[in-house]
C-alpha cells in the first residue's frame, strides 16, 4: 500500500527532488480554508495562551496531564476518539493519543507537552512584546505547534474536508526527557507510524518559515569513567604510577576531537567532567563533586556527554572510533566507555524531499514564498526520528517560528502563527486529494 501511495503522490503533484516553484491559484475549498483560519485566529491566541501559562516541565507530571486534558477535550470536539495513555510505567507522565478517519491518506501528527522549564523555573508565563512579539515557556519548543495541529485539523472540519483523510494525533509527555524504557515510552508513537503512510512534525525547526526539516540527527548519550593510580605527584610518569586519570581522560576526549570532528554533520559533546581522588557525578542530575590536591595523581574521573550523527551506521562507525581510543590505555590507567539509548537519526530520504517539494508549493500557492531543506546540524534529535522508518515519508518544522527554544529568551513571531496552520492544513488537505 505505502510504495503504491508514493506513486500515486508522485503522478498526482509531479515533484521531483528539485523544488516545485510554480504557483497556480488556490481552489474554492483552500480559499474557504484560508479565510477559515484568519476567522479563527482570536481562538487559536487564546488556546495557545492558556496552555502556555500551565508549567509543563517534563517531571511535572500533574502540568504535563493538564495541557494534554485541554487538548484531548479540544480534539474530542472536532470528532476524535482521543485518550491520555499513562506514563507510570516508563517513569514518566504519559501520552496524548487522539484517532479520527477511516478512509484515505493516513497520516500521523506529532506533538509534545512537556518544556525544558521546572516548576520552580524563573519562567513561567505568556507575555506579549513589541512588534508581534510573545514570550513564553515552550511556547515555540512546542505548545504553539501543538495549536497548529489542533487548528488545522479544526478547520479541515468546518470547511467539511477532514472526512477525506485519515488522522492519528500523539503529543508526548517526555520529548525533552525520555521516558526508560524506551520500548515502552515510544510504543505509542512508533504504533502510530506504523499505521500511518506521512508522519508530520511540529516543531519549530530552526525557528525560520522558509525552512522544513528533512533530516534530523540522532543523539545519543555516552558516558566515560576512568581510573588511575594515585600517588604523590612526585611520582607521576613513572613505571609503577603511571599518568594517572585526569591525563588519561585528557588523551581520550582530545582523541575523540580528532577522530570525530572530520565526520561530515557529526558533533560530539563532552558536557561535566569531574575529576581528582573523591569523585561523585550523579548522571541524572548532571550535578557532581571533586576533590583532589595538586600534589596527588588523580584517581578517578567521570564524563557524560552526547554525540549526533545523520545515520545509524554513521553512528556504529562513531562508537568504533570511541570505543578504540578508549581501549588503547595509557600506563596504569584504565577506561569504560557506555552507551544510553538515544533518539534515532530522521534520515533524508528521496521521499521526504518529495514531501518539502508539495509543501513549498502550497507555500508559493499562498504566497508565503519559496521554503528549502534545513541544514540537519540546524535540527536537533525530535520525537519524528523514532517514526520516520516507519512511514512512506516524513518532515517536519512546521511549528510556531521563533527563537531562543530551551532559554529564557524563547520568543514566538506571531506573524508566522496564522500562515503555519494555513500551510499546515493545505498539505494534509493537498495529500488526501492526492489519492483521489
Amino acid at each position: 500500500m505505502k510504495i503504491f501511495l508514493i506513486l500515486i503522490l508522485a503522478f498526482s503533484f509531479g515533484y521531483t527532488n528539485n523544488l516545485y516553484i510554480a504557483s497556480t491559484n488556490l481552489s474554492d475549498a483552500e480559499q474557504k480554508i484560508v479565510t477559515l483560519v484568519d476567522d479563527e485566529m482570536s481562538r487559536a491566541k487564546k488556546l495557545l495562551e492558556k496552555v502556555v501559562n500551565i508549567n509543563s516541565g517534563t517531571m511535572n507530571f500533574a502540568g504535563i496531564k493538564q495541557v494534554g486534558q485541554i487538548f484531548i477535550e479540544e480534539l474530542n470536539e472536532i470528532g476524535f476518539d482521543a485518550k491520555w495513555i499513562e506514563g507510570s510505567a516508563f517513569n514518566r507522565a504519559g501520552h496524548l493519543f487522539a484517532a479520527r478517519g477511516d478512509r484515505g491518506i493516513k497520516l500521523l501528527l506529532i506533538g509534545h507537552l512537556d518544556t525544558v522549564f521546572a516548576s520552580d523555573s524563573s519562567f513561567q508565563k505568556f507575555q506579549k512584546l513589541e512588534g508581534n512579539k510573545v514570550t513564553g515557556p515552550g511556547i515555540v519548543d512546542m505548545k504553539g505547534g501543538d495549536v497548529i495541529i489542533i487548528q488545522a485539523l479544526r478547520t479541515l472540519k468546518a470547511a467539511g474536508l477532514l472526512d477525506e483523510i485519515s488522522v492519528q494525533v500523539v503529543m508526548t509527555g517526555d520529548e525533552e526527557k525520555r521516558g526508560s524504557p524506551h520500548s515502552l515510552a515510544n510504543k505509542v508513537l512508533i504504533d502510530s507510524a506504523k499505521w500511518a503512510d506521512v508522519a508530520i512534525g511540529f516543531e519549530n525547526g530552526d525557528g525560520n518559515p522558509k525552512t522544513l526539516v528533512v533530516a534530523r540527527r540522532g543523539s545519543v548519550n555516552w558516558a566515560l569513567d576512568v581510573t588511575g593510580r594515585p600517588s604523590h605527584s612526585s611520582q607521576i610518569f613513572q613505571k609503577d604510577i603511571g599518568y594517572g586519570a585526569v591525563l588519561e581522560t585528557a588523551r581520550i576526549l582530545n582523541s575523540f576531537r580528532e577522530q570525530l570532528e572530520p565526520m561530515p554533520n557529526l558533533s560530539f559533546n563532552p558536557g561535566v567532567i569531574v575529576g581528582g581522588t573523591d569523585v561523585q557525578l550523579n548522571r541524572l542530575t548532571s550535578k557532581g563533586t571533586a576533590f583532589g590536591k595538586s600534589n596527588v595523581v588523580a584517581q578517578l574521573v567521570q564524563v557524560s556527554g552526547g554525540v549526533r550523527t545523520t545515520s545509524p551506521a554513521q553512528l556504529a562507525d562513531a562508537k568504533k572510533k570511541m570505543q578504540d581510543i578508549v581501549d588503547n590505555n595509557l600506563l596504569h590507567t584504565t577506561a569504560v566507555l557506555k552507551f544510553n539509548e538515544g533518539y534515532p537519526a530522521m534520515a533524508p530520504r528521496d521521499s521526504n524531499y518529495q514531501l518539502l517539494s508539495i509543501y513549498n508549493r502550497i507555500s508559493l500557492d499562498l504566497g508565503f514564498g519559496k521554503v528549502v531543506a534545513v541544514d540537519p546540524r540546524k535540527a536537533g534529535a525530535a520525537d519524528i526520528s523514532f517514526a520516520a522508518d516507519h512511514v512512506l515519508m516524513s518532515v517536519d518544522g512546521l511549528g510556531l517560528m521563533g527563537k531562543g527554544g530551551h532559554t529564557i529568551n524563547e520568543t514566538a513571531d506571531m506573524a508566522t502563527f496564522s500562515s503555519q496552520i494555513k500551510r499546515a492544513a493545505l498539505l494534509m488537505h493537498r495529500l488526501g486529494k492526492g489519492l483521489e
